[in-house]
């Protein structure tokens, strides 16, 4: 594009036009030039004077800037709030491998679920973990259009003019892209960027310093002003595929490559390995120079290289198969253990932790840490005076590991536990073969109503933005809200109430209202999840919706269930991955009639609790069957089949009832087999289960 030397004042509009694509072309080459493969191109002074051109001309003409625009790197206007993204390919958390032997496992169940032979290869591609916030980037026909956060991993935040400020990510693309793009990667701070923004923050009187360059990096970006986030030092490294228009690659590896050659950084220390003993070679050597990198990481993640391969292991609740993270052994350090006491949880559980002289464990003060339970503090023998080591487990959650029995002061005296709730005096009992202890307050006990509220709220469940821990507990304690059906009737009861509190007024009170209102419409997943049910997570309350459709038949299913003698009971202990224990507790939830109750009272608040079924299932002849797998399987492995099974729309049961559908019966088929000939349940060979979904 020609460069044109015509004052910025005698410029038509066509002429900015052609200008302002000229100097948001060159302005990103040079700043990939320099951010990037650090070899600056042009001076200082010449950079900075393309960027006053390129500024002067938007000056004169703002209706013509530009999305790609330099200025948009020190940032935009300020937002009330962060909007939603939902994401087209959800973004997965990784399951974690914690030694050699885990590692050896991941890839023997790989090996399993593809059928491969011993003697087949399994690439993997290996990488430093990065300690930083993952983000999502969009790119339309080569330009940034989205940047989101993970959030829980379906829906994350729009942070898009936070992440234009960044200089490591490229406005327009190099060379020939696909129509969409989505790239995947970590916003993070370099270790003597964040010291060097802390020591300045102390300089400036600031009270509070960040603790970690993850949190500065994470709360950087999540400015609402982006003017704040532009002086903010964050970098950015990319490594992943979401969604694409066409395909870019047949391997991971190869994929990385097309990143670099787009403009995007990408971590040099990322190796392609030929099997486990080449990954863990990888693994202990980046282990020991972990402390020189210029960035913190937290271990190393394993991706199958091949995507076919990738594409065929698909992923089971909210991880993929195809990747692990191998973390590193947690940083230990020793302090005294000065006092134990015990939390409350949402669902009734004590749990001890230690109160601990303050110390510094991989850069973070310590001064609580948890015990687990009490049968692990009288196997460990913990006691208050003791000299303990710590550790920080995968780098995030205190815990205490250890005493220093030499140390032990000589009137130190076993802890024993209470047999009442340390919050509202009711019984705490334990009961046999199990660990912990529990309040049986229920929604009596003050620890238990907060915590669950705050449960319901959070961002995973109901994901009401601003009604986080702190305002939970003003308005609980206020006698405001005392159930999740008064957080809706909180507008119309209290609104004039809240307006006038100190630390809210008109605006912050309303920002909640229409925060709550927003969710009067929720997905049945979610709502499982947040009424806080006891092994009830988010993998189990998106199994359970996907198995019941919809609330009214999942909460007359539970309810009959209460009755273990039940074909209803039968049915919810056939589930895959849903047990005696799991099944137990949701039974025992729907027998106490206050959270019948509750239920009840919060359905009347909402407008819609919306259905459920599996993605991508239509013209599915096995959409909302449910399936029993038996006996060996020649084609495909039994894992593979089911989670093929599940990616159609069925539901996978572990056992037979009334309610299969089909049975696909394997070689040495054994009980499974008869019982589904006693029901008179349609039995398929591999053969015809293969012929019905199409191969």
């Amino acid at each position: 594009m020609p460069t044109t030397t015509t004052p910025v004042d005698q410029l038509t509009p066509a002429e900015a036009v052609a200008e302002l694509a000229r100097l948001a072309e060159e302005i990103a080459r040079h700043d990939r030039a320099y951010y990037q493969a650090d070899a600056p191109t042009v001076s200082d002074a010449e950079y900075d004077e393309l960027r006053r051109r390129n500024a002067a001309i938007e000056a004169r003409f703002p209706e013509l800037i530009r999305a790609d625009s330099p200025s948009r790197r020190v940032g935009a206007a300020p937002v009330e709030g962060f909007g939603k993204v939902r994401h087209a390919r959800p973004m997965l958390s990784l399951d974690n491998a914690f030694s050699d032997d885990d590692l050896r496992e991941f890839v023997g169940r790989v090996r399993r679920f593809l059928g491969l032979p011993e003697d087949e290869a399994v690439d993997l591609v290996a990488e430093p973990k990065i300690d930083g916030l993952s983000i999502s980037l969009r790119y339309e026909n080569g330009t940034f259009a989205l940047g989101a956060t993970r959030g829980d991993g379906a829906e994350g935040e729009d942070v898009t003019a936070n992440l234009r400020t960044l200089r490591d990510l490229p406005q327009r693309l190099a060379g020939p892209v696909p129509r969409v793009l989505e790239v995947r990667g970590e916003v993070y701070m370099r270790r003597a960027d964040f010291l060097r923004m802390n020591e300045q923050r102390a300089q400036a009187g600031e009270k509070t310093l960040f603790a970690n360059p993850r949190n500065a990096a994470a709360g950087s970006l999540r400015q609402l002003d982006p003017a704040i986030t532009a002086q903010r030092p964050l970098s950015l490294f990319c490594y992943a595929l979401g969604e694409v228009s066409e395909a870019v690659a047949d391997t991971h590896w190869d994929f990385l490559a097309r990143l670099r050659e787009w403009g995007f950084k990408v971590n040099d220390r990322i190796r392609r390995c030929r099997g486990v003993d080449e990954a863990l070679a990888f693994y202990h050597a980046l282990g020991e120079d972990r402390a020189q990198l210029p960035y913190d990481i937290d271990g190393v993640v394993y991706k199958v290289n091949r995507f076919d391969w990738q594409a065929r292991l698909g992923q089971v609740s909210r991880s993929p198969r195809w990747a692990t993270a191998h973390k590193f052994p947690a940083e230990q350090a020793r302090t005294i253990l000065r006092q134990i006491d015990v939390s409350v949880g949402r669902t009734g559980a004590l749990t001890p932790f230690a109160i601990l002289e303050p110390v510094t464990v991989g850069g973070v003060v310590v001064s609580r840490a948890t015990l687990h339970n009490e049968d692990e503090i009288a196997r460990k023998d913990f006691r208050e005076g003791d000299t303990v080591i710590i550790q920080r487990a995968g780098d995030v959650i205190p815990q205490v590991v250890a005493v220093v029995a030499e140390k032990r002061p000589p009137d130190a005296q076993p802890w024993q536990p209470k047999d009442e709730c340390p919050v509202c005096h009711s019984h705490a009992v334990k009961p046999e073969g199990e660990a912990i202890r529990r309040c049986t307050g229920g929604l009596t006990c003050d620890a238990q109503v907060v915590e669950r509220l705050i449960h319901f709220a959070s961002r995973n469940a109901f994901d009401i933005e601003g009604l986080g821990e702190k305002n939970a507990e003003f308005l609980y304690r206020a006698g405001r809200v005392r159930s999740p059906a008064d957080i809706f009737r909180l507008e119309d009861r209290h609104g004039d109430w809240l307006r006038e509190q100190p630390g809210w007024g008109a605006r912050s009170a309303q920002k909640l209202f229409d925060a709550i209102r927003a969710r009067r419409s929720i997905g049945l997943p979610r709502f499982i999840y947040a009424l806080g049910i006891r092994q009830v997570g988010e993998a189990t309350a998106r199994l359970l919706a996907l198995n019941y459709h919809s609330l009214d038949a999942w909460r007359a299913a539970m309810l009959a269930a209460t009755n273990r003698q039940a074909e209803e009971w039968q049915h919810l202990t056939s589930i895959d991955q849903i047990g005696p224990s799991v099944a137990g507790d949701i039974a025992d939830f729907f027998a106490e009639t206050h959270n019948l109750a509750a239920i009840a009272d919060l359905v009347e608040q909402l407008e819609r609790v919306n259905d459920f079924s599996a993605p991508a299932t239509a013209g599915s002849p096995i959409a909302g069957k449910t399936v029993v797998f038996t006996g060996t399987l020649q084609t495909l492995s039994r894992d593979e089949a089911k989670a093929r099974a599940q990616s159609l729309g069925a539901k996978v049961a572990g056992s037979v009832s009334a309610k299969t559908d089909y049975v696909v019966a394997g070689t040495d088929a054994g009980s499974k087999l008869a019982k589904a000939r006693d029901l008179g349940v349609v039995v398929l060979t591999e053969e015809e289960w293969l012929d019905l979904i199409g191969r």
